[in-house]
């Protein structure tokens, strides 16, 4: 069976800052020389785990480049054996390759915790205006959102590593049986105790081969369905433009509400809501 990687970079060893995280071409905060560093070692990450699939039976190995402009990968650090995924046009965003034939589980690379969370370096959920998703009630990160999409097509999740917290989230939400690899202790937004970058490298090629080794028995995640959704915004000006679509009801100032009959429905209604939410607050 083959493995779909996806990798992100603000759970990255090393990783505390969004100028790390931030591509050179927007301006603004960044750093040329950090954001390379940052990508090297997201690139080897990923590698790791593409290293360790292999060594637990994986037949194929498909990497989803699946931070901001999805282009951030250098292939020259995988593995010759592997296929990746860039550019950031994809219908299954993050998670996409899953829904490929043979493929038997989806690996979480380089994830954070979700927007709000308390000691988790740079805590998000897709982008800086959400402030809280919670699916029949329980609060959904993007681990969460992906690991349903993978589930709606019969994937299961079966590997998270990242910070200390959000591979703590996923398993609690998602199951303890999913093999977490911590690379970084979070201290706050901002500040984390990391392992050694080589030393993370070694422990995600280790749990990602325990996880392959386990995918035959894995079971998708999946929710109750049809499922509720609300969708909480950091203004309330971002709920006035997401209420106005069809299907969706306001809830409060800040927050809206949709059902959703299958994961797939539920996860572009979602990037659909957050794309019209996004209006210049200043008038």
């Amino acid at each position: 069976m083959n493995v779909v990687i996806s990798v992100d970079m603000e759970g990255v060893c090393g990783v505390s800052s969004w100028v790390q995280v931030s591509p050179p071409e927007f301006g603004g905060l960044v750093s040329g020389s950090e954001y390379e560093r940052a990508r090297i070692q997201m690139s080897r990450e990923a590698n790791a785990a593409a290293l360790g699939a292999f060594e637990g039976g994986a037949a194929g190995v498909l990497i989803a480049d699946s931070h901001d402009t999805m282009r951030n990968l250098l292939p020259e650090y995988l593995d010759e054996r592997v296929r990746y995924v860039s550019g950031n046009d994809r219908a299954l965003s993050m998670v996409e390759g899953v829904q490929e034939k043979g493929v038997g589980a989806l690996m979480m690379v380089g994830y954070h915790a979700r927007a709000g969370t308390q000691g988790a370096p740079l805590a998000h959920t897709w982008n800086g205006s959400v402030r809280d998703v919670r699916i029949n009630g329980v609060q959904a990160g993007e681990p969460y959102l992906n690991a349903l999409l993978a589930g709606h097509y019969g994937v299961p999740t079966v590997f998270i590593s990242g910070d200390d917290v959000a591979v703590k989230q996923v398993q609690e939400s998602v199951g303890a049986e999913v093999v977490g690899v911590a690379v970084k202790e979070g201290l706050s937004m901002f500040s984390a105790v990391h392992l050694h970058p080589a030393e993370a490298c070694r422990q995600i090629r280790a749990g990602a081969k325990k996880a392959a080794e386990g995918m035959h028995s894995a079971q998708p995640f999946t929710v109750l369905f049809p499922a509720s959704v609300q969708l909480s915004f950091d203004h309330q000006a971002r709920a006035d433009q997401a209420g106005r679509v069809p299907g969706v009801t306001r809830i409060d100032a800040v927050t809206v509400g949709y059902s959703s009959p299958d994961a797939f429905h539920l996860f572009q209604m979602f990037r659909m809501l957050c794309k019209v939410a996004e209006v210049q607050l200043n008038g």
